[in-house]
């Protein structure tokens, strides 16, 4: 078992530009998934899973991320004069979450650029690598399981989850062999969003990793792919096909419940189930939906 894990990397450069005109001057990030922003959850899932520093990549005009984790000395002061203790617990909720740190992406060059700008505080550690358009049920199991495989495999390991084949354009698919775990498998490819026809499976790379820092030097070397930019896939891909320098790479296969926020339809479908499953707007909303889903069968 290798050391223990404790630190996060969270890529939030992107620009939102599917969000517009929300996004003009909020960062896509800060969209509220019912009463917490979507970057809450993954903060909350990273420090859930022991992982307690926690080092955001932005960019331009992401300040109120920063705001967000941030204390807000008048807003608490208001809070507790008023006696309003439950909304002030929710303030520091993410006050108090994890010990955060921030670093500018600068040029947008692509996902594996982000996690390379995270290797001067990550050092020559394992780290995890949450991105923040999955969200993933507080009440499901992944990133733990993640942590736990890496220390036993001493290798990387990346979340896939089976979609339908039609889909598997839109992900970094895997090819993969079975291990002695019918939910781990070992990454023998990687193609960054490949035609149906040419997927080498339906396994698709989700939002999630656990990395050996060798992915740093690897990255250095890694030339521009797909759409210009620095991807993550083909130095993965590199990392699996060098066992004996890397560890290789191993996929958790995930089948629990992810929420999309990184597409309209998604985002909006992630809302009404988050809330549908609330101790608080469950039951109320639910029973609006059936009333509103009968009305549109008439």
């Amino acid at each position: 078992m290798t050391e223990r894990i404790t630190k996060a990397v969270i890529p939030a450069a992107g620009l939102g530009t599917r969000f517009l005109p929300a996004t003009k001057a909020m960062p896509k990030e800060m969209l509220p998934v019912v009463d917490k922003p979507a970057i809450q959850y993954v903060v909350e899932e990273a420090v859930n899973a022991g992982l307690t520093d926690v080092l955001m990549v932005t960019g331009r005009n992401k300040y109120a991320l920063e705001n967000h984790f941030d204390r807000v000395a008048e807003l608490e002061a208001t809070l507790e004069a008023k006696g309003d203790t439950a909304k002030l617990e929710k303030v520091n909720e993410s006050t108090d979450l994890a010990d955060m740190h921030y670093v500018r992406q600068g040029d947008p060059l692509g996902l594996g650029h982000a996690v390379l700008r995270a290797s001067m505080h990550v050092g020559d550690e394992p780290f995890a690598v949450l991105l923040g358009d999955d969200i993933i049920d507080a009440r499901d199991e992944l990133l733990t399981r993640m942590l736990v495989e890496q220390g036993k495999r001493d290798a990387s390991i990346v979340a896939l989850l089976e979609v339908d084949p039609d889909s598997i354009h839109l992900y970094g698919a895997a090819e993969v062999e079975p291990t002695d775990d019918p939910e781990v498998v070992r990454i023998t490819g990687l193609v960054e969003k490949p035609a149906k026809e040419v997927a080498p499976s339906n396994y698709a790379v989700i939002g999630r990793y656990v990395l050996k820092p060798e992915v740093f030097e690897v990255l250095e070397r890694t030339e521009p792919g797909k759409g210009g930019e620095i991807q993550l896939t083909d130095a993965l891909m590199e990392m699996a096909g060098d066992v004996e320098a890397t560890g290789g790479v191993y996929g958790v296969v995930f089948r629990g419940r992810r929420y999309d926020t990184g597409d309209k339809l998604d985002y909006i479908k992630a809302v009404v189930q988050l809330a549908s499953d609330r101790d608080d707007l469950g039951a109320e909303l639910k029973d609006w939906l059936r009333g509103y889903v009968a009305q549109l069968d008439t």
